[in-house]
């Protein structure tokens, strides 16, 4: 069984057991979070999507860790001009396990 969620913009394939990063949740650390922006759900019956969400259906997930990503430069230039900026940057995430996955009827 899988289902397709949408969280911070982005929209991801999970099973149940699964690790993954998402875009920063206000939740600590070994609380459970749920996910109720499920767009569909693929099981042995086969493939219910939602228009565009499914009604009732919702994935709950523990929260392992709260960190950030590598650092990516960002550097600005402008040639002949004496323009430099050099700004780093590191990208906030929260890893989550996936722990159940519940279809609405």
């Amino acid at each position: 069984m899988y289902a397709i969620i949408e969280t911070g913009g982005k929209q991801y394939r999970v099973s149940e057991g699964e690790s993954l990063r998402v875009e920063k949740l206000p939740v600590a650390e070994g609380e459970m979070v749920t996910l109720d922006r499920v767009l569909a759900v693929g099981s042995e019956e086969g493939l219910k999507v939602g228009k565009p969400i499914l009604q009732g259906a919702r994935v709950l997930a523990r929260v392992e860790k709260q960190g950030k990503g590598k650092k990516i430069i960002v550097f600005k230039y402008k040639p002949k001009k004496n323009y430099r900026r050099k700004q780093g940057h590191r990208q906030p995430y929260t890893q989550i396990r996936i722990e159940k996955i519940e279809i609405g009827q």
